[in-house]
């Protein structure tokens, strides 16, 4: 069982920048699919951003160019880095693990997810 524990949510002005953090504790971890998912009120949980065990990065459309995902194995962390900041970002933002690897499909879910961290922006 994984365990993932999200931090460095908070509040900033748009335009600003976060970097998530995201621990997680497995041995298989170096084999899994991590990634961040987000979700707002009234809205679907959405996938930002994943990124496979040889460090390949996939995003959605609307953080591209803006959000960096990375993962360091040695420390079983996965981060997210988050700039230009917009309101429509603001979300609680959950770390996730998928067993069977990336891309995790669109209607599949990931195996795993912490409790997550809320990040608004205004």
């Amino acid at each position: 069982h994984v365990q993932l524990v999200e931090s460095g949510g908070g509040s900033v002005q748009a335009g600003g920048s976060l970097r998530l953090s995201c621990a997680a504790s497995a041995d298989a971890y170096s084999s899994y699919c991590m990634g961040w998912s987000r979700q707002s009120p009234g809205k679907e949980r959405e996938k930002v951003a994943s990124i496979d065990s040889v460090g390949t990065p996939l995003y959605v459309d609307s953080v591209k160019g803006r959000f960096t995902i990375s993962r360091d194995d040695a420390k079983n962390t996965v981060y997210l880095e988050m700039n230009n900041l917009k309101p429509e970002d603001t979300a609680v933002y959950r770390c996730a693990a998928g067993r069977a690897g990336c891309p995790i499909p669109p209607a599949t879910t990931y195996d795993y997810y912490g409790q997550g961290t809320q990040v608004t922006v205004s």
